[in-house]
């Protein structure tokens, strides 16, 4: 009788546990999957976000979303290639963690270009503005003159400007608007000449084509630094990449005598100081051929 009912009990007690487990398993999955779908959404929209309120600060009218695919087709394929090739984890992982990372330093080498181009054509710019102030025109008509005749970039920034003073939109606040859009040590300048004028009155065309000569004079001393410091820069960056570049040559030509620097705790622990040194010897480097003007 205990025989038939621990039998009895067996059998019952398989199938439920083998639901259990089924269940369990496609609950465990269910969740995850909801996770990742809602991980999914919050990059989707800070990807989105972020990509629109970039290129619409460069004036470059793309689709976010279009983008986003781009980006996740990306992530996918390029990391399943390169396991495909090379069957190496850590470099699939830095390939999938570069290419997470790229589109930001994408948008920010972008955007300082950019600001890179409106500083070399303010002086140019501020020297046209004050022209026509000398030839009797109101500031508004300099402007103007200035949209129309100067090239991208700068040109895009002040039609905003005199859009935004057609619209009603109080001028100090258009300049601070500006400013939020050129964070740059030469612009500030001429928008504080600008409030100056306004408050106190002036030679504006003047003040402006003094401040144009400075900014040239600037720009031509800076231009100098960087000619002369450009051999500093490139010394550190062969510095720095040179040792790098002579493992992976050793790593290729003698495998088994650079093998322990990979898989004994010795060698992380000197590779560990290798990467330190470097990034130290980098930063100096930088930080003495980096010269403020």
């Amino acid at each position: 009788m205990m025989e038939f009912f621990y039998s009895a009990v067996g059998t019952i007690a398989l199938p439920l546990a083998v639901a259990a487990v089924f269940f369990g398993t496609t609950l465990a999955w269910v969740m995850i999957a909801v996770r990742v779908q809602e991980k999914v959404a919050d990059y989707r929209s800070d990807f989105t976000q972020s990509a629109s309120a970039n290129m619409a600060d460069m004036f470059m009218f793309v689709d976010p979303n279009q983008l986003f695919r781009i980006n996740v087709i990306a992530l996918i394929v390029a990391p399943i290639l390169v396991w495909l090739l090379l069957g190496d984890l850590i470099t699939t992982v830095g390939v999938f963690v570069l290419l997470l990372v790229l589109p930001t330093f994408a948008y920010r080498s972008m955007k300082r270009k950019r600001l890179a181009r409106i500083e070399a054509q303010l002086p140019d710019a501020l020297t046209m503005v004050a022209g026509s102030l000398r030839a009797g025109a109101s500031l508004s008509i300099a402007l103007d003159n200035l949209v129309q005749e100067q090239p991208p970039p700068i040109s895009q920034e002040f039609e905003i400007l005199t859009k935004e003073q057609r619209l009603g939109v109080d001028f100090d606040v258009s300049l601070a608007n500006m400013e939020k859009r050129i964070p740059m040590q030469d612009f500030r300048m001429l928008t504080t000449a600008l409030r100056i004028n306004r408050e106190v009155g002036g030679n504006l065309a003047e003040t402006i084509e003094s401040l144009a000569d400075t900014l040239r004079r600037k720009s031509t001393m800076e231009g100098k630094i960087q000619s002369l410091t450009a051999q500093g820069k490139l010394q550190g960056i062969v510095m720095t990449g040179l040792p790098v570049l002579l493992g992976l040559l050793l790593n290729f030509l003698e495998p088994e005598s650079m093998e322990k620097l990979w898989t004994t705790g010795v060698g992380w622990t000197v590779l560990s100081v290798i990467i330190v040194m470097e990034m130290l010897g980098y930063i100096m480097i930088k930080k003495i051929t980096s010269i403020d003007v």
